[in-house]
């Protein structure tokens, strides 16, 4: 198939892209390069630097086009609470255009990355896509935004619409900013170099992880299946795991002793959430497969930022990952 990534530079995109690319796809890549970088993209991936809401841009890029994963959006949590108007016009407005220009070429099917946020603070967990949405900051009241124009202008003019809620993403390659920066990467920092550990609130706060390689197979997936059009699906690991039993596995894996500080002056967020991904199981055949303790691991060997790590400590054995398993009561379900 010929696809189109928005957002293609960045870190789910990029991996995306170069999957499909050593699966014999053709993929163009779109991205305006504020967080994303063109060296993760492998030779032979036609990339082009540009703005989402440039519609003549996307007539252009679009022409031949089967396919289009919608993954450009303003991402941090805490910066859409200080920019609500920059994260409605890129993530609303630039999904809007992106939709327009799909209408007019004529493309079959459009995949969007939503989030995990859109469900807020909810009772029953694990969560699932029946749910009503509780979005509690302008980034996720943009992913809602952004769901109900793919699926009502996807209705009207004609193509296929798919709407992936993916819960925490984690692996190599994901950027570590100075500010806002994602969980693992940065615990994960913070632990292989004997520095401290910030946790808001007391750290019983649950989260679901998912290796980036499972998001990666949900979203090709989407574009390949039958009878998914106008479907919301969770894409995580459906466990959960609370942020200090993950500091105990960074410090087990890397074999540091963490020193943890917590902030109980700022909220820790919603206490639970973890995915059901029974749906993405039947419409999609999603398995996650790469276990916490192993994407771990794994972020710790292939990642260049802890590349100093991996010399220094010794390769995790079957015995390290079943005492992790066991102290924090993982067993061999699918992280």
């Amino acid at each position: 198939m010929k696809a189109l990534i928005t957002g293609g530079a960045g870190f789910i995109g990029a991996h995306l892209a170069n999957q499909l690319h050593q699966r014999g796809h053709y993929v163009r890549v779109l991205d305006d390069l504020s967080s994303g970088d063109p060296a993760a993209l492998l030779p032979g991936i036609n990339f082009n630097r540009g703005d989402v809401r440039d519609i003549p841009k996307l007539w252009s890029l679009l022409q031949g086009v089967d396919v289009v994963y919608h993954l450009a959006a303003r991402v941090s949590v805490p910066a859409s609470i200080l920019y609500p108007r920059e994260y409605n016009d890129v993530n609303v407005g630039g999904t809007v255009s992106l939709l327009e220009a799909c209408r007019d070429v004529s493309v079959k099917r459009v995949i969007l990355a939503s989030s995990a946020t859109v469900y807020g603070d909810q009772r029953a967990q694990p969560v699932n896509e029946t749910m009503s949405t509780q979005p509690a900051a302008p980034y996720a009241v943009s992913k809602v935004a952004a769901e109900q124009y793919l699926f009502t202008l996807g209705a009207l003019c004609g193509f296929e619409t798919v709407a992936l809620r993916i819960f925490n993403a984690y692996g190599p390659g994901q950027p570590l900013p100075p500010a806002h920066a994602p969980v693992i990467p940065q615990f994960m920092q913070q632990v292989a170099g004997s520095g401290s550990v910030m946790i808001f609130g007391d750290g019983a706060q649950t989260r679901d992880f998912v290796y980036i390689d499972d998001v990666v197979e949900a979203l090709i997936s989407a574009a390949q299946v039958d009878g998914v059009d106008r479907q919301l699906i969770n894409v995580g690991s459906g466990v959960e795991i609370s942020l200090n039993a993950l500091v105990e596995a960074m410090a087990t894996i890397v074999g540091n002793k963490a020193n943890v500080l917590y902030n109980r002056t700022v909220s820790g967020g919603i206490a639970r959430l973890v995915a059901d991904v029974s749906k993405a199981r039947q419409l999609l055949g999603y398995t996650p497969s790469t276990q916490l303790v192993t994407g771990l691991r794994k972020l710790i060997e292939q990642d260049p930022l802890f590349q100093q790590v991996k010399r220094k400590q010794p390769r995790a054995g079957a015995d390290q990952t079943s005492a992790v398993r066991t102290r924090l009561n993982l067993g061999n379900r699918p992280q």
